[in-house]
C-alpha cells in the first residue's frame, strides 16, 4: 500500500534533519584542521530515523529523493 504524501514529506524532513545533525556533529570533532592534512570528510549517507517503516524509505528511493548506499544506509539526492 503506497504511503500518503504527508507521511513521505514528514519522513524526508526527518531524514534531512538527522543528516544535518550528523554533519554538524562530524564537523565539530577534533582533527579537522587545515594544517592536519586529513582534509574535511563530510557525512554522505546515514541510517534513516526510527519511527518510519522500511517501506517509506524504499518509496522515497523509488521516487528519486533518496539513494541506497549500502545495507540500511541512505543518501540524499541533491537537487530534489
Amino acid at each position: 500500500m503506497p504511503s500518503t504524501d504527508d507521511e513521505l514529506r514528514k519522513a524526508l524532513k526527518a531524514f534531512k534533519k538527522r543528516l544535518k545533525l550528523m554533519r554538524l556533529d562530524d564537523d565539530s570533532k577534533l582533527g579537522h584542521s587545515p594544517l592536519s592534512g586529513t582534509g574535511k570528510v563530510q557525512v554522505v549517507s546515514i541510517q534513516p530515523p526510527a519511527g518510519f517503516g522500511r517501506e517509506i524509505w524504499e518509496e522515497l528511493v523509488d521516487k528519486g529523493f533518496l539513494r541506497r548506499d549500502g545495507v540500511g544506509l541512505y543518501e540524499l539526492v541533491e537537487g530534489k
